[in-house]
C-alpha cells in the first residue's frame, strides 16, 4: 500500500518533470526535446520518468494541460474593469511567460505533437476551458465596442495564442536593443492596435 508521504514524493517528482518539460519545451520545442534531456535535468534515471509519463507526447500534453489550466487561473484572477483590459492583460501575461523561457499556447512548430494532442482527452477538455473563457472576454469586449464585431470569435481567439508562439518575441529579445517591457508592449500595441497610424 502506498503511503500518502510516498503519494506525495511521487507528486513532487511529477512537477519537478513537467517544470522541466515546461523549459526544454520552450527552450528547445517539441521535437529536439527528448526524455533523456528531460531525465537528466530532473536528475532521474528515464526508466522512472517513464513511470511517470509512457511517452513524449503524453508529456508534452500534461505540460500544455498544466499551461492552459494556469492561464485559465490568471485570468479568473484578473482585476481589469473591462474584458478589452482582461484580454490585453492575458496577452502580456502570456509574452512575459514566452520572455522567461516559457512554452507557447499554440504547439504549431511540430505536426506530430498537433497530432497526438487531438486524441489526448485531458489537454482537449482543458484546452475547450481555455477557449471559453478567452471567447466569452472576446464576445464581451465586442459588446464593450472596443473589439470588431465583424471578426469571428474564433479566429480571434486563435490569433491570440498564435502571438503566444510569434518568433518575433525572441528576435528582439536576442537582438539586446529593447527591454523585455518594451518587447511586451509593442506586441501587445501592434495586435490590439494595428500598426495603421490613426487618421
Amino acid at each position: 500500500m502506498v503511503t500518502p508521504y510516498r503519494v506525495k514524493q511521487l507528486q513532487m517528482r511529477e512537477e519537478a518533470i513537467l517544470d522541466v518539460a515546461h523549459v526544454l519545451l520552450g527552450k528547445y520545442g517539441y521535437d529536439a526535446m527528448t526524455m533523456d534531456d528531460v531525465a537528466a535535468e530532473v536528475g532521474i534515471a528515464k526508466a522512472s520518468l517513464y513511470k511517470h509519463f509512457e511517452s513524449k507526447e503524453k508529456l508534452a500534453a500534461k505540460t500544455m494541460v498544466r499551461l492552459f489550466d494556469r492561464t485559465v487561473s490568471e485570468l479568473a484572477a484578473q482585476k481589469a474593469p473591462t474584458a478589452y483590459e482582461k484580454l490585453r492583460d492575458m496577452l502580456e501575461w502570456a509574452l512575459r511567460e514566452r520572455l522567461k523561457g516559457g512554452i507557447p499556447h499554440l504547439p504549431s512548430t511540430s505536426s506530430t505533437l498537433e497530432q497526438s494532442l487531438m486524441t489526448d482527452e485531458p489537454y482537449l477538455a482543458s484546452l475547450f476551458t481555455l477557449n471559453a473563457a478567452l471567447s466569452q472576454l472576446v464576445d464581451q469586449a465586442k459588446g464593450e465596442g472596443a473589439i470588431a464585431k465583424e471578426l469571428p470569435t474564433d479566429y480571434i481567439v486563435t490569433a491570440i495564442y498564435a502571438r503566444t508562439c510569434d518568433p518575433t518575441l525572441e528576435y528582439m529579445q536576442r537582438g539586446k536593443t529593447y527591454s523585455d517591457d518594451e518587447i511586451v508592449r509593442f506586441m501587445v500595441n501592434g495586435f490590439f492596435g494595428g500598426i495603421v497610424r490613426a487618421q
